[in-house]
């Protein structure tokens, strides 16, 4: 038989199914976000007034996927990579050459590659996350310029600064169909990748990432598994890298090592990231289409000139300097300095807070005759 207090102490059905409502809510906001600004861009090859535009809107996907891959690392963990242009390059190459040697299937190359690049990253991420900071940045840029020097050496296999012809997978399509189609391939990676980043942050593991973010020596001392957790991190992020070079290498065909393993791409990458802000999900997404945009202006009004570096350069110090946290966070900040402040419980005193609970338990006194009787008057 249950008692009073059990069924003051049970929660109210209506109470409780409403919490799961919300709660479900809340789960799918994030996937409902991903929906609505895929359909948006998706509509990005019916307004696009040229094939030149549509295929800047393919560039633009392109930086999106890398700097929100490169987010699963750097936004999670804190640790800051100018290397992940290298997986972007090994992707590249891996499914040029298996496309080409093997006759493999387009979309099946592309994974292998990746999932090959994902494998050697493993033995690269051990040795490279062993240090912090300034020498972590210094490990990964080395990476970068070791395997241009390798692959721009090794023309046999990967041509060389003459180049690496990759068959494009749909031969019979015009210029600006094959720029569409590779546009909605880009969306849809996009989308599993901010899929990707949404599960993380809201798993265990993404909590446990975080840790090591705001402070890596206290999470260690917790027991955290910091050097495990981090390795995944970096191995998930190099794959979707790696995936985004395999379907550049397919879209435009040509690869040159200069090209695939410029530092300055990886540059770019982590201003994308920073510029929208690495705790958004949308941050990266953001910044890519700012960056993205302006790196394409620059290229189309003053050709050859380094002036698009000169720019990003300065934009990046402007972010560091002054948007540390990106602009989604200056403009939540923002929002929040003009709405109305909420009375927190910081705000009252341990003094004010042991008065009123005084007041709440304190017994009620019992009304005399004399008082009920003036009160019936």
């Amino acid at each position: 038989m249950r008692s009073a207090s059990d069924e003051r102490t049970r929660p109210a059905p209506a109470l409780s199914a409403a919490a799961g409502g919300v709660g479900g809510t809340s789960r799918l906001r994030p996937v409902i976000a991903i929906a609505v600004v895929v359909a948006v861009l998706a509509l990005w090859p019916s307004v696009a007034p040229n094939a030149y535009m549509l295929s800047a809107g393919v560039v633009v996907l392109n930086y999106a996927v890398l700097a929100t891959g490169w987010n699963i690392m750097g936004g999670f963990t804190g640790y800051i990579s100018l290397g992940h242009v290298a997986f972007f390059g090994l992707g590249s190459y891996g499914t040029g050459l298996l496309v080409i040697h093997t006759g493999m299937n387009w979309l099946l190359a592309t994974l292998v590659s990746a999932l090959a690049v994902a494998v050697i990253t493993v033995p690269i991420g051990f040795a490279a996350l062993r240090v912090r900071g300034s020498s972590f940045v210094i490990v990964t840029i080395a990476l970068v310029l070791v395997l241009q020097l390798i692959f721009q050496s090794w023309s046999v296999v990967t041509g060389g600064s003459g180049g690496l012809v990759v068959p494009r997978p749909f031969p019979d399509m015009l210029r600006p169909e094959h720029h569409e189609t590779f546009f909605y391939i880009f969306l849809a990676l996009l989308a599993v990748t901010l899929l990707v980043w949404t599960v993380i942050d809201r798993s265990r593991f993404g909590a446990s990432l975080k840790g090591v973010r705001e402070d890596e020596d206290k999470a260690e001392s917790l027991g955290a598994p910091t050097g495990k957790l981090k390795l995944i991190a970096f191995v998930i992020s190099a794959f979707f890298v790696a995936v985004a070079g395999g379907f550049y290498a397919l879209w435009f065909a040509d690869l040159d090592p200069l090209f695939q393993f410029r530092i300055i791409l990886s540059s770019w990458i982590v201003l994308m990231a920073l510029l929208g802000g690495v705790r958004y999900l949308f941050g990266p997404l953001l910044g890519a289409i700012v960056v993205g945009s302006a790196l394409e202006y620059f290229v189309l009004e003053h050709g050859d000139t380094q002036f698009h570096l000169v720019a990003t350069g300065l934009l990046l110090g402007l972010v560091v300097l002054f948007l540390p946290d990106g602009v989604l966070t200056g403009v939540a900040q923002l929002f929040r300095r003009f709405r109305p402040e909420a009375t927190s419980i910081r705000e009252v005193s341990a003094e004010d807070l042991r008065r009123q609970q005084e007041e709440q338990e304190a017994p009620q006194q019992p009304t005399t005759s004399k008082e009920a009787s003036d009160d019936r008057g």
